[in-house]
């Protein structure tokens, strides 16, 4: 038998990846042929262990390996050529760090694209050699590069910025939508939008490894101390102002959290969130009334006095406040509008996705079918070992049974999608409800109602009028759905009379 054998375009590093190699060494089981012709042993593999594996096994099957400048190939002299390849090896693999390290420090990319950049074409340096890895600030990402950091320092979260910008049609850096983990990033990689100090005009490089483990031929990514970190200053690309930078990273300090079971609940709807509307300091505990009711008063009045505000405040009634002016800035037409706006679009969203992934998944159930009887017809013409072939037909036949049903378990395509009827109609009893559903979750032990209010509203300013007291919310809803939508800051300036809260001596 004559074959021909390759692994086209793959690494000899790892035995892992490699159809050739291993149908190679099933026909060899088989005594198929009694000789192997290569080029050079580096053909064979370049890792010394995996090289003195296939050889030991092809020495089983009284398969003889032969090369042009070696001739038969004997354990000393592959021993003493696996000891070099392997090195040339790792010779390369410093190379070409060095040549990476080396544009770093010119201020260039050492590879990959950058979102907000566009890289130039290789320029000579006049002696018959080019560089490349120049780029320039590409102005329309860097817009949108700046609206992020913008959003994300007035309160904005990842998630709430990726929907927006897939709302608005902006164009992702790559795939087909903006994720929340493409902005936010992972902080221990220190990769991600959010990390990129490229944006304020410093070039960061070596910030992990990526070896291959020897047990699955893939790579681990695993982060560098700083120490071996390659910083070069490049203020011309910087496309962030440098406050603006800061002011994201202390934020996402501050949003740095660990195991959920570890933090601290906030004990009350609005706990942290008070403000006082005449210095802008918290609102601390001003113990309670004679009836049990709590009490808040300025924090920056009590410890250092640089506060001219003395009132002291009911909680119960600052909530009532901000329950009631939440529930009417949901009942206005332009939030209503909206709402319908986002449940079409919402709706035409998961349409779509459904369509794609039954796209994606038929297309692979199609290509496993004709691995499936590739396989069917190796083992018909005696190709290969049945045992491994058998093995991995196996695989494919599960994995195929698994795409099916995925198929069969995806919702129908809706060519029509139409507002159910009861949809608003819920939406009104739901913020009709709201502040009777946040009480008995409370008092129940539930605090998510209270979680997902908390996510609305980023601070609370309190003041006394004639009458009541105002309360100024500012929330989270404007990054969401624009200033056009919530102009009085979400729920805007309202006034809670006399009636609501019983007149109390010293208040």
């Amino acid at each position: 038998m004559v074959a021909v054998y390759e692994d086209a375009s793959v690494s000899g590093a790892s035995m892992h990846g490699r159809p050739g190699i291993q149908l190679l060494l099933g026909d060899a089981g088989k005594r198929a042929f009694d000789i192997v012709l290569t080029e050079s042993m580096s053909r064979i593999g370049r890792d010394q262990e995996d090289r003195a594996g296939i050889r030991k096994r092809l020495g089983f099957y009284s398969v003889t390996i032969a090369t042009p400048a070696d001739g038969v190939v004997t354990p000393l002299v592959d021993g003493i050529r696996a000891v070099i390849d392997s090195q040339q090896l790792e010779d390369l693999k410093h190379h070409t760090r060095r040549g990476m390290r080396g544009r770093v420090r010119e201020g260039r990319s050492a590879g990959g694209r950058t979102y907000g950049y566009t890289v130039l074409p290789p320029e000579s340096d006049g002696h018959g050699r080019f560089k490349r890895g120049g780029r320039v600030v590409n102005e329309v990402e860097a817009q949108i590069v700046r609206r992020i950091f913008s959003q994300y320092v007035a309160g904005a979260t990842p998630r709430e910025i990726a929907k927006r910008l897939n709302l608005d049609g902006v164009k992702p850096p790559r795939g087909r939508n903006w994720n929340a983990s493409t902005i936010n990033g992972n902080a221990r990689r220190r990769n991600g939008m959010l990390l990129n100090q490229l944006y304020a005009g410093r070039l960061v490089w070596n910030k992990v490894s990526m070896p291959k483990d020897p047990n699955t031929g893939k790579r681990v990514i695993r982060p560098n101390p700083e120490e071996a970190w390659v910083i070069k200053e490049v203020p011309e690309l910087a496309i962030v102002p440098a406050d603006l930078f800061e002011a994201a990273q202390r934020r996402k300090s501050e949003r740095s959290i660990g195991h959920p079971f570890e933090q601290r609940r906030p004990k009350h709807m609005l706990s942290g969130l008070l403000r006082c509307a005449t210095c802008g300091g918290g609102l601390a505990s001003f113990g309670s009334d004679r009836g049990g009711r709590r009490r808040v008063r300025c924090s920056t009045h009590t410890e250092s006095g640089t506060c001219m505000s003395n009132k002291t405040f009911y909680v119960d009634m600052i909530e009532r406040a901000v329950l009631s002016g939440l529930q009417t800035e949901l009942r206005t037409p332009a939030v209503l509008s909206e709402f319908v706006k986002i449940y079409h679009e919402e709706r035409a969203h998961l349409a779509a996705t459904n369509a794609e992934q039954q796209t994606r998944l038929s297309r692979r159930v199609e290509q496993i079918s004709r691995k499936i009887q590739h396989l069917v017809n190796a083992i018909a013409q005696d190709h290969g070992d049945p045992a491994v072939l058998g093995a991995r037909m196996k695989e494919l036949v599960q994995e195929r049974t698994q795409r099916e049903t995925e198929i069969a378990l995806l919702p129908a395509a809706n060519k029509v999608i139409a507002l159910h009827p009861d949809v608003l109609a819920r939406y009104e009893r739901q913020v009709e409800q709201l502040q009777a559903s946040l009480a008995a979750g409370a008092l129940n032990g539930d605090n998510d109602g209270v979680a997902a209010l908390r996510e609305l509203i980023e601070s609370v300013a309190v003041q006394r009028v004639p009458g009541g007291i105002v309360v100024t919310i500012t929330g989270r809803l404007n990054a969401i759905l624009g200033e056009e939508h919530f102009p009085n800051d979400v729920c805007g300036k309202m006034v809670a009379g006399a009636g609501i809260e019983p007149a109390t001596y010293g208040l």
